[in-house]
């Protein structure tokens, strides 16, 4: 579930370092000067900042901003071919802005050549004085979610429409939270979001106890010997603690895998991998914790990670960790991106989360993965195979970058809207690409979602043919009403664009998996490969989408990206524009601006 909250102010530059390809971005930390990887990209953060800030005001009739507006980098992105982008949030008379964002676009010289924004609206609420208190709101936000309620902050709720003075408050229950705005004026209660996004909704958790259908996926799959051992020290007695040494994971669900753990000592270990920024999992016992620091720390003398079955706890320790690796090593070898939040800080995980808990989550309260081991009857085993890994922490990702956020949020948690099916449908895109970079034989590539679970149906979603999933009801083809449509179930239409733009339309078969995925009017597209439509997806992302981004935007984001990289003639770009045609995504039938 994503959180309509406004960021930490802070600038992660980026520098390119090749037009095209996966490799086509590089990303470096939190700092205010750029990384100097060549001469042409030697520019100055604060400078490109300063340009952009300076250009949203003078171009205000485009951006939006008006008098009151003040805008914070959250990312400057400077690519191979001279382009600059920054991306904002916004505060009006020093209040947050929900829904403000935009992102500024420069050329090599600094002229402004562009926005994208989140807001179609002026910010500036249609009145300046709250009615309420804030205490009242925080009684109000406590009583719609059911929780205890923190302190009530003054917002401007900008995501539908027109503008209204609000407060946003933090309402915390048993086992989870969930951000409430309450309108300062009417006391009506606008969102009530919870923070957390779980990987299966409640919606579809319905669906499978009506069904009366459980998931009892299979494991205990061996691989490989187990090897471990300081890496290059040997036990000579002149390492330095703690240092890195080489151990093996006994998972649940891919085998024994290598891990990069931390000698703490000779002979004991933890399993903290310092060469990924530290990036670490601990055993949360049953707690609902959100914070990190309150897990168990997991340590042994072996070096050895689990015995491939639900008897050790720390075999989904393995499970999770080898993800979490794997999918940093996705980011940083196909983007340079440098953790999730592209700041060289840790990706972190607790597994054995609350009690009898079906479901995973990206929890941005603590900035980490939280595991239930099943509920005993429905899902029977722990959440923490690959793909579920790959996909929540591309909401990570997301949340870093363009935040996008659904439009609507029922009273049982579920989502809907447009925005938010683009961001499921990202996680299981980039989700699906951790597979395919991971190899890993006892979890072979592949375009499904979830595979591993152990459902009926053999897969929760399926990115070819969208449609075979009828748990969620996954959608094949844009229609207007897709605007009301829940997220899971709506990301096929993005998901199934992106499909087609790698591998075509028709039968294939890749790997294990045979696909045949239709078309709207049965359109034939020709794939442009793997490679291509996720660079070209990654960068839409980063560059061109923001909070309320839909399906009609997505599709012009990933022109503008597939002419950055290959060119306004090229056959990308063709065929971007065919693959979102083929899901019934065209200009012609871009709906009206709804309020």
């Amino acid at each position: 579930m994503r959180r309509p909250h406004i960021r930490t102010v802070a600038v992660a530059v980026a520098v390119a370092t090749a037009a095209t390809g996966l490799a086509g971005t590089a990303f470096a930390g939190p700092s205010e000067e750029v990384e100097r990887t060549s001469a042409s990209a030697a520019t100055n953060a604060a400078a490109v900042v300063e340009a952009a800030n300076t250009a949203a005001f003078a171009h205000a009739s485009a951006t939006g901003v008006s008098k009151g507006d003040a805008l914070h980098a959250q990312d400057v992105m400077i690519d191979p071919e001279g382009a600059r982008h920054v991306r904002f949030v916004r505060t009006h008379n020093d209040m947050p802005v929900l829904g403000g964002d935009l992102v500024v676009h420069l050329d090599r010289t600094l002229a402004y050549t562009g926005v994208t924004r989140a807001a179609d609206h002026a910010v500036k609420p249609a009145a300046a004085k709250a009615e309420l208190t804030a205490d009242q709101a925080a009684a109000k936000a406590a009583k719609a979610a059911k929780g205890d309620a923190g302190s009530a902050q003054l917002v401007v709720d900008a995501r539908s429409g027109a503008s209204a003075l609000a407060y946003q408050v933090t309402v915390t229950g048993q086992d989870s939270s969930r951000t409430v705005v309450v309108d300062a004026v009417t006391g009506k209660v606008r969102s009530n979001t919870p923070d957390r996004d779980e990987f299966l909704s409640p919606k579809l958790l319905d669906t499978l106890r009506e069904r009366g259908e459980t998931a009892d996926p299979a494991t205990g799959i061996e691989s490989g010997s187990a090897a471990s051992g300081l890496t290059g020290s040997g036990l000579s007695g002149v390492t330095h603690y703690p240092t890195s040494a080489r151990g093996t994971g006994k998972t649940l669900f891919v085998g024994n895998v290598s891990l990069t753990t931390t000698a703490t000592s000779r002979g004991h270990y933890q399993l903290k991998d310092p060469s990924r920024y530290g990036t670490e999992t601990r055993d949360a016992k049953g707690s609902y914790t959100e914070k990190f620091s309150a897990g168990a720390k997991l340590t042994n003398t072996t070096n050895v990670w689990g015995n491939n079955k639900t008897t050790s706890r720390v075999s989904a320790a393995a499970d999770a960790q080898y993800g979490i690796t794997k999918t940093l090593d996705f980011y940083k070898s196909t983007f340079k991106r440098k953790g999730i939040a592209n700041n060289s800080k840790p990706a972190q995980a607790m597994v054995h989360w609350g009690k009898k808990v079906a479901n995973a989550f990206w929890d941005p309260t603590c900035n980490c993965m939280l595991y239930g081991d099943g509920d005993g009857q429905m899902f029977k085993k722990p959440l923490v195979v690959l793909d579920v890994t790959g996909h929540e922490l591309t909401h990570g990702v997301v949340e870093a970058t363009a935040n996008l956020q659904p439009t609507i949020v029922d009273s049982e948690g579920n989502q809907y809207g447009e925005p938010g099916s683009l961001n499921e449908s990202l996680a299981d895109i980039f989700g699906s690409n951790v597979e395919f970079y991971a190899k890993n034989t006892k979890d072979t590539p592949d375009y499904l979602v979830g595979e591993k679970l152990g459902l009926a149906q053999k897969f929760l979603r399926r990115l070819d043919h969208p449609s075979l999933d009828k748990l969620e009801g996954t959608i094949d083809y844009w229609k207007p009403d897709t605007y009301y449509t829940e997220v899971h179930a709506g990301s096929g239409v993005s998901s199934h664009a992106y499909y087609l733009l790698a591998e075509g339309s028709g039968k294939k078969k890749i790997g294990t998996v045979t696909y045949n995925s239709p078309t709207y009017h049965n359109l034939t597209v020709k794939g442009i490969g793997r490679t291509k439509a996720t660079a070209i997806y990654y960068r839409a992302l980063t560059r061109y989408m923001v909070s309320t981004t839909d399906f009609h935007q997505a599709r012009i984001a990933t022109l503008k990206a597939a002419k950055d990289l290959y060119g306004a003639n090229s056959t990308e770009y063709k065929t971007v524009n065919r693959s979102w045609a083929a899901v019934n995504v065209t200009a012609a039938n871009t709906p009206q601006a709804r309020h």
